[in-house]
């Protein structure tokens, strides 16, 4: 099989966190579920709506009578922080991060710092040189702020630049940035509709530096 994008070459692989390249629903989910149960919701209507997007955006999405949603979010952020059992790299992410050169890509996600500082660290992965997450945007996914951002600081064109990503509202990111964009699909329970292209994991994908810098995407 031939690895998707196998003929472009690009300037900068751009990586959101969870989902992407390590698994940490689980852990998420234990936590959310809780605060779920605290409030009344529906947990199984509700879960699936906390993926990909800022925390203190999904609360404030519910419109809960007195809730302070900036002090719930930063709650649930040390509850995550607490809570890392079973995250794990999904399969290859580590050998694969590990060949791209530092000034050529970021991890992009909707979580605070600190947690995705913690998360990256439980999964044992590389920590990149450049990392957005929610404490540096106003607008959280599906704005494109985030890849915008993350383009910037590495130097590089948005429009050159491969986003790996799993979630709806993260993808619609991407697109809204002008980016191309990779969907991992690793962590799907369903199948995703999408037009981009898919990989399970990393375990098959390899990356090859350019003389010029530029990334080439080729299998095993």
């Amino acid at each position: 099989m031939t690895a998707p994008f196998a003929e472009r070459r690009f300037a900068a692989f751009l990586f959101d966190m969870d989902g992407t390249i390590l698994s940490s629903i689980a852990a998420a989910e234990r936590v959310w579920t809780a605060w779920a149960e605290r409030y009344g919701l529906d947990v199984q209507t509700f879960l699936p709506t906390i993926h990909g997007v800022r925390a203190v955006e999904t609360i404030r999405n519910l419109a809960l009578p007195g809730v302070d949603a900036e002090a719930e979010a930063a709650a649930l952020t040390l509850a995550e922080i607490a809570d890392v059992a079973g995250i794990d790299a999904i399969a290859g992410t580590a050998a694969f991060l590990g060949a791209l050169p530092p000034d050529r890509w970021a991890i992009v996600t909707s979580a605070p710092r600190v947690l995705a500082l913690r998360r990256v660290e439980a999964a044992g992965l590389p920590m990149p040189a450049t990392l957005i997450t929610a404490d540096d945007v106003t607008h959280g996914k599906p704005a494109p702020d985030c890849f915008l951002l993350a383009a910037e600081r590495l130097g590089q064109p948005i429009a050159e630049c491969l986003v790996f990503e799993d979630t709806p509202a993260g993808i619609a990111a991407a697109e809204a940035a002008g980016a191309s964009v990779m969907v991992v699909t690793a962590m799907h329970h369903r199948p995703l509709e999408t037009r981009h292209p898919r990989i399970a994991d990393y375990a098959a994908l390899r990356v090859t530096p350019a003389e010029t810098g530029a990334l080439l995407l080729s299998d095993l």
